[in-house]
């Protein structure tokens, strides 16, 4: 009776990777490691991971203030991005992953979740240091299916939150603008050593509380019929405007990953390409005001975005070269990561009907000595229609510290070049 109970239960819930050799290590969004179990122990595998670059931004603005992006927050300086440290076991079917984190990046996608002013009891400050914390349990139904419940890392878009694991340092525009980590339930069920399907239960679009009282939904695909090949696809539904119940969100992205060359014999050693698309809307309810609008949309908002990236690995897996080009519309911007603080918040309000629309193309030079670390060498171009983008004066103040005397308004631009020289280490 428990045998069969449990795999009643692993038919509806799920968590842990099926025990099959599948090659990932060369897909865009996934650890690249040979060996990533050297510090495992008989009941967990622990591990740490260090982010640190340096950015250089053309218009050298005032602040050192980098707009429009949820991976690079600072210019000109030295940064630890992320720094991150933890455990991860599946020890007599019981699973349980903690990773403690801290760095710059944390000010650029946790602090900004507002649902911690609903109420009381919440707060970012305990919970943003939480990379992932989950516990759960494994059922030995068809390949491995499982539940889990706590904080964990979105899987919406294709690119990482761990820089490491993507082709480029800087994410894709399209990626950027989906969320990074969920507070909720999810299960993974391994429906065969090629397909996984995982449905989530959240509080909300990258958020640790709720907006409304309605919980997101969403719903993850993942299908590698072959080494060579991997396709995506993804869906979230919920409500994610305060105090405006009725107003519905949906997103769906979906991506497709090739390694069409594999010779480790050769100078080129490995070509691949990722195409990811994404498709979101917000509809219903009350049209809200977007940032710096004094009138409210009048339609539907959303969001349509796509990035190409192709990637070349040289000498061995050595060295590697990838060519990015994405673009992204955002119209009614409600997705769109707001270029200037609050208080400066009417600065950017251009017609509410030109939306906002990005593109980019980005250039990444890896040097891969170890499996241990990643050296990164990276130019990136982005251009946007409405100005958007730091310019020599920043976007924080007339003297570039918080709370400045005098009157400011935020110098924005079209366009912008940057060049990043990052170092990651993963153990």
């Amino acid at each position: 009776m428990k045998t069969l109970l449990k795999s009643l239960l692993g038919l509806f819930f799920l968590t842990t990777p099926p025990a099959h050799a599948e090659d990932t290590k060369w897909m865009n969004g996934q650890n690249r490691q040979q060996i990533t179990d050297r510090l495992k122990t008989e009941f967990a595998t622990f591990s740490a991971y260090i982010d640190t670059y340096f950015n250089y931004l053309s218009s050298q603005p005032k602040d050192n203030t980098v707009t429009g992006s949820s991976t690079v927050g600072r210019s000109n300086e030295f940064q630890v991005n992320l720094a991150s440290f933890g455990f991860e076991t599946q020890h007599e079917n019981v699973i349980a992953r903690f990773y403690y984190q801290t760095g710059s990046m944390l000010n650029i996608i946790q602090d900004t979740d507002g649902t911690q002013n609903r109420g009381r009891n919440l707060s970012n400050n305990n919970l943003k240091n939480i990379r992932e914390a989950t516990v759960g349990y494994h059922f030995d139904a068809l390949h491995g299916v499982n539940v889990e419940a706590g904080i964990f890392m979105s899987y919406i878009g294709l690119e990482s939150y761990l820089t490491q694991e993507n082709w480029s340092y800087q994410r894709s525009q399209v990626c950027e603008f989906t969320p990074f980590y969920f507070q909720g339930a999810r299960a993974q069920i391994f429906v065969s050593d090629k397909l996984k399907i995982e449905p989530w239960l959240i509080n909300g679009f990258q958020t640790y509380g709720k907006w409304n009282e309605a919980f997101g939904v969403g719903l993850s695909n993942v299908y590698r019929p072959q080494d060579y090949l991997g396709m995506v696809a993804n869906f979230y539904y919920g409500t994610d405007q305060q105090e405006n119940s009725g107003r519905k969100r949906f997103h769906h992205d979906h991506s497709l990953l090739v390694r069409y060359h594999n010779d480790s014999s050769g100078f080129i050693s490995k070509a691949a390409f990722s195409l990811n698309n994404h498709y979101g809307t917000e509809q219903g309810g009350n049209a809200p005001t977007p940032t710096g609008a004094s009138t409210p949309l009048t339609e539907d908002a959303y969001f349509v975005g796509t990035a190409l990236s192709h990637r070349v690995w040289f000498s061995h897996d050595y060295y590697a070269f990838t060519l990015r080009a994405g673009y992204v519309t955002n119209q009614g911007r409600y997705l769109t990561i707001s270029p200037v603080a609050s208080t400066y918040s009417s600065s950017w309000a251009p017609a509410i009907e030109s939306g906002i629309k990005i593109w980019d193309i980005t250039a990444t030079f890896d040097v891969m000595p170890s499996d241990l670390v990643t050296f990164r060498f990276e130019y990136m171009n982005r251009n946007a229609n409405i100005p958007y983008f730091a310019g020599p004066q920043g976007t924080t103040s007339a003297t570039g510290w918080q709370g400045g005397a005098g009157t400011f308004a935020p110098d924005l631009r079209k366009t912008e070049d940057r060049v990043t020289l990052s170092a990651v280490f993963r153990i």
